[in-house]
């Protein structure tokens, strides 16, 4: 991680989440406290996923919270109104629900299903795209973003992007990160967007 999360914020990674659904708390808060004085030497938001406390314990930015987890009130009670705190979501019904909470930003997908998710089918993109056009809040595309496709995904209409094994299973993930965001600056530019 000392390695992995610098190459890819050098890369131009604007926003890191830690998703360790398989370890215990005390490895995750370890892993986390190596993170954000990393996060914040290239001044990028820095979530915890799962548990507000974590996040809190060690700092964080903020949060990103599932269907199952605790609740987005409960996140804020913890962890106060300027904290980030995003939501997981996979069906209309979800992210009905999730329009009347106070999350900063919410999730759509995966619109491809993801090892990631296992057993969790993909929504396809017209979720996502219709997640976006009914929300005053950032809505995030999860499931298979490579350098590859996020120019199609752009064009479609959609705007921020989740991005996992293109950069953990990358030999070069700074390189990765790299052409990444360089896709999606141009995306973003040719439909005459000023990149984030």
């Amino acid at each position: 991680m000392a390695a992995f999360l610098p190459a890819v914020l050098r890369g131009g990674v604007d926003v890191v989440q830690l998703r360790e659904k398989n370890l215990d708390d005390e490895v995750r808060a370890d892993t986390a406290r190596l993170m954000v004085p990393i996060c914040r030497d290239f001044d990028v938001p820095f979530i915890m996923n799962d548990s507000p406390e974590l996040a809190l314990a060690v700092g964080a930015d903020g949060v990103h919270v599932g269907q199952e987890d605790v609740t987005v009130a409960r996140c804020r009670e913890l962890l106060g109104p300027e904290a980030i705190v995003g939501l997981s979501t996979h069906s209309r019904q979800e992210f009905d629900n999730a329009l009347d909470q106070s999350a900063t930003y919410f999730s759509a997908g995966p619109i491809v299903a993801t090892p990631t998710k296992p057993g969790r089918s993909g929504t396809g993109t017209a979720y996502a795209l219709e997640s976006q056009a009914r929300s005053d809040r950032p809505v995030f595309v999860t499931g298979g973003v490579t350098a590859d496709n996020i120019a199609t995904l752009v064009e479609l209409g959609l705007r921020h992007f989740v991005v996992v094994r293109a950069l953990t299973q990358s030999a070069t993930p700074e390189q990765s990160a790299r052409a990444l965001r360089r896709a999606l600056d141009d995306a973003l530019s040719a439909v005459a967007i000023e990149p984030t």
